[in-house]
């Protein structure tokens, strides 16, 4: 009984072995885009940078697995701009999206974090990107009532009227909200603006 309990283990043992050894690879590469997602989220620069200087890495762009974010997402989510500007330098991607897909710059506008949107635009943002909810950064920006940030996407290109999945844009919302929150007049004035520029334009050079 006792020997056929060893003999048990043993095969046992020596199976467990054999497994580890053939996800050995899959396992180390998992581990290297954790530790990194794990040094943003400790803010540890200097094991981030060991990480972002193998030669030909994409781990910038690493997921986490169980939500989808990436390191930029974590940074912004934090109001973090030395660290969103040191990862956009690095090469991340501001248009990936998370599960739900809520991009970096829909976080930024939902928080008001100015300077956050600034660089991601910057860095190539999409600016009319929704979520799963079909909601843009903004109309995000709209139900906070954040002029600033109202003002930079509307500065930006942001469109108005885009719906969500219920149907109603930024402008509905701005609307629904009564003149005296502002917000409406502050889409008109944006408006304003775009049209006199392109009228600057097209009135421009000689015999205008």
């Amino acid at each position: 009984m006792r020997r056929g309990v060893i003999r048990k283990a043993g095969l046992a043992l020596a199976l467990a072995l054999a497994v580890s050894g053939v996800a050995a690879p899959a396992s180390a590469q998992f581990s290297d885009s954790y530790n990194f997602l794990k040094a943003v989220k400790e803010r540890d620069g200097t094991e981030a940078t060991k990480f972002l200087n193998e030669p030909g890495t994409t781990i910038v762009n690493t997921r986490d697995l169980t939500n989808g974010e990436t390191a930029l997402h974590y940074v912004v989510q934090r109001r973090d701009e030395l660290w969103t500007k040191f990862l956009l330098e690095r090469g991340a991607n501001p248009n990936i999206a998370d599960k739900n897909g809520v991009t970096p710059l829909t976080i930024a506008a939902s928080l008001g974090f100015v300077e956050g949107v600034e660089r991601l635009v910057k860095a190539g943002g999409r600016i009319d990107t929704t979520n799963a909810a079909g909601e843009t950064p903004l109309i995000a920006a709209v139900h906070r009532r954040d002029m600033a940030i109202v003002r930079l996407l509307l500065k930006h290109g942001a469109s108005a009227d885009r719906t969500d999945n219920s149907g109603r844009s930024a402008r509905d919302y701005a609307t629904l909200m009564g003149p005296s929150a502002g917000v409406l007049s502050e889409i008109e004035r944006a408006e304003t603006e775009r049209k006199a520029k392109g009228a600057d334009k097209g009135t421009y050079g000689p015999g205008a």
